[in-house]
């Protein structure tokens, strides 16, 4: 894959993939690590490629919030994408579609061809994390599963471009747990083949299973306006920067500008979780990442994630996955 990138100058950029389609056909995995410098940008990438399948992800800054974009060279990929940081927004002239892009939010896309404009929020951070299949490869996966799938795999080959929801949808902790396995992994070899590939699937089915869900759920939506809809992000962030020490939700809804019934249901709607469910799910991943520093001891994560002990923080950790902190260290 290739793009041609210009830049309000309409000075010309091209940006090559490094890892090729003959490597991504490999049942080997490729890795590059690279980091991309221009006028309008900076981007730190890493791509990973094998057995039909192109992983890339990595943290961009942008300089100029208007770019001019055109693809070539295009694989036939379908791609599942995770915005992880940052919000923006691609128009595509070909197809005359908007695609928004929305922190902590994801979606399944084909677009065979892209020749449009990219906004992005300038001097803000942005992370993404994609997953490409080869197109063939994805529709043998989801050759018999959901009518949902089948529609979006009927379309792709095709040639249409189209993704698999109007609507993006929230990033879940169980994803959020995948793309860090992913990008965490110290498998080497063949068994780094494995678990990458399984990872890889096991993204897919999360993602299928939560556009199916919605595509299903005909309840009455308690946040219809995009003011709402912002408010409940403002308020998730609210809570995850004060995580040792939380609000109520009386004080949260206050801090957001919304009553609190609207919090409730507005966040259960949007993550899928309660407040505080939520917020215990965050720290609980926290820990999940703090246990690999064998420098820190037990007593001192519990400390440092707001936990009033040890004990309350290990039975949590052990209602969460299973096992103890001291047994998944």
């Amino acid at each position: 894959m290739a793009l041609s990138i210009y830049d309000n100058s309409n000075q010309h950029y091209i940006l090559v993939d490094s890892i090729n389609q003959q490597q991504i056909g490999l049942p080997l995995v490729t890795e590059r690590r690279e980091k991309f410098s221009f006028p309008f940008g900076d981007a730190e990438l890493v791509q990973i490629g094998f057995s039909g399948i192109h992983i890339m992800y990595g943290d961009v800054s942008v300089r100029e919030s208007r770019l001019r974009i055109k693809s070539f060279d295009e694989p036939e990929s379908v791609e599942l994408h995770f915005a992880i940081k940052g919000h923006g927004i691609l128009e595509n002239f070909l197809t005359n579609k908007k695609i928004s892009i929305k922190e902590n939010q994801h979606n399944i896309a084909y677009t065979p061809f892209f020749d449009g404009i990219a906004q992005f929020d300038t001097n803000k951070p942005h992370k993404f994390f994609e997953v490409h299949f080869q197109r063939e490869k994805f529709i043998d996966l989801t050759s018999d599963s959901s009518t949902l799938l089948k529609k979006f795999g009927d379309n792709i080959m095709n040639n249409k471009s189209v993704v698999i929801s109007a609507e993006n949808l929230p990033i879940s902790f169980a994803m959020h747990a995948c793309i860090n396995d992913i990008m965490n992994c110290s498998f080497t070899g063949g068994l780094k083949l494995i678990f990458l590939q399984s990872k890889c699937v096991e993204l897919l089915a999360l993602q299928a299973q939560a556009f199916d869900s919605a595509d299903q759920n005909s309840t009455p939506k308690t946040l219809k306006s995009d003011y709402d809809k912002d408010r409940i992000y403002f308020a998730r962030e609210y809570l995850l920067s004060r995580a040792c020490n939380p609000p109520s939700l009386t004080e949260l809804a206050k801090a957001a500008g919304i009553n609190e019934f609207k919090l409730k249901q507005g966040f259960k709607e949007t993550f899928h979780n309660t407040v505080f469910g939520y917020l215990s799910d965050h720290k609980l991943m926290q820990a999940k990442e703090l246990l690999a520093d064998q420098e820190l001891d037990i007593k001192n994560i519990s400390e440092q994630l707001g936990y009033s002990s040890v004990q309350h923080f290990s039975n949590a950790f052990s209602k969460k996955f299973g096992v103890s902190p001291g047994k998944a260290r």
